[in-house]
C-alpha cells in the first residue's frame, strides 16, 4: 500500500510541478494588482516596485516551463496566454496609466500618449515574429514599465518624454533587435548580471533622489549602454548579412 502511495505520487510529480510553474506566473496579476492599487493611492514608488517585481517573475517562469515541460505535462492549458494576459497588464496597461498621471507630458497630449502605448503594445503581443530564431525580441518588446521607470528616474522635459514614447512605438514595427538577457544564449551570464545590477541601480534611484545615488545613477548608465550596444550590434549584423545575401 505505501509503495503504491509512493509510486502513484512520484507518477504526479511532473503534473504538480507543473501547476506550480502555472501558479508561479499568475502571481505576476497579484503583483499587477498591488501596482494598480498603488497607482491609484498616488504611490508612484510603490507601483513601480510591484511593476518590477511582476517583471521578475516575467524573467524566469518561462525558464521554469522549459525546465519541467510545462506544455507537454498540461497540454489543455496554455501557459503562453497566461502570460500574455499578465504581460499586456503589467508590461504596457498599467505602465501607460502610471505614465498618464505621474510622468510630465506637455498640455492635451498625455491621453493622445496612453494610446498610443496602447495600440503599440497590441501590434507587439500579437506579433507572431516578435522573436528571432536566437530569441532577441524583435521590435520594441512594450516594455513601458521600464521606460516608465527611465521617465520617472531621468525627469526628462515633456517634450522629450513624448519624443521617447513615440520613438519606442515606432520602433515597434521595425526589425531592430532588442536582448532578452534570460533566452538570448550568447553571453547569457553576462547578460543577466548586468540586468540585476540594472535592477538594483533602477531600485536605489526609484527610492532617493539621483544626487543621492551617484552610483546608482553612473551603473544605470553603464548598464543601459550596454543593453543599446548588444542591441545595436546585433541588428547591424543581420543588416550586414542581409547585405552579403544580396
Amino acid at each position: 500500500m505505501v509503495q503504491s502511495l509512493s509510486t502513484q505520487t512520484e507518477s504526479r510529480a511532473p503534473i504538480y510541478k507543473a501547476w506550480s510553474v502555472h501558479v508561479f506566473t499568475a502571481s505576476g496579476v497579484l503583483l499587477g494588482t498591488m501596482a494598480l492599487l498603488a497607482l491609484v493611492d498616488n504611490n508612484p514608488v510603490a507601483c513601480l516596485l510591484w511593476l518590477g517585481a511582476a517583471m521578475m517573475i516575467d524573467g524566469i517562469d518561462g525558464t521554469l516551463a522549459r525546465k519541467y515541460e510545462v506544455k507537454s505535462v498540461l497540454p489543455h492549458f496554455d501557459g503562453s496566454t497566461l502570460d500574455m494576459v499578465i504581460d499586456y497588464l503589467t508590461w504596457a496597461f498599467i505602465p501607460a496609466l502610471f505614465i498618464y498621471y505621474f510622468i510630465e507630458l506637455p498640455p492635451y497630449l498625455g491621453l493622445i500618449s496612453v494610446f498610443i502605448i496602447l495600440l503599440s503594445s497590441m501590434f507587439c503581443f500579437c506579433n507572431v515574429d516578435m522573436k528571432s530564431q536566437d530569441n532577441y525580441f524583435v521590435g520594441f518588446p512594450a516594455a513601458w514599465n521600464i521606460a516608465a521607470a527611465y521617465f520617472y528616474i531621468l525627469d526628462l522635459p515633456p517634450l522629450l518624454t513624448l519624443g521617447a514614447i513615440l520613438v519606442l512605438a515606432m520602433l515597434t514595427v521595425t526589425k531592430m533587435k532588442f536582448l532578452h538577457p534570460f533566452r538570448v544564449r550568447l553571453f547569457m551570464p553576462l547578460n543577466i548580471a548586468v540586468t540585476l545590477l540594472w535592477c538594483g541601480c533602477a531600485t536605489a534611484l526609484i527610492l532617493s533622489a539621483p544626487d543621492q545615488a551617484t552610483w546608482a545613477l553612473w551603473g544605470l548608465g553603464l548598464t543601459s549602454a550596454y543593453f543599446a550596444g548588444m542591441c545595436l550590434w546585433r541588428t547591424a549584423q543581420e543588416w550586414f548579412d542581409g547585405q552579403e545575401a544580396r
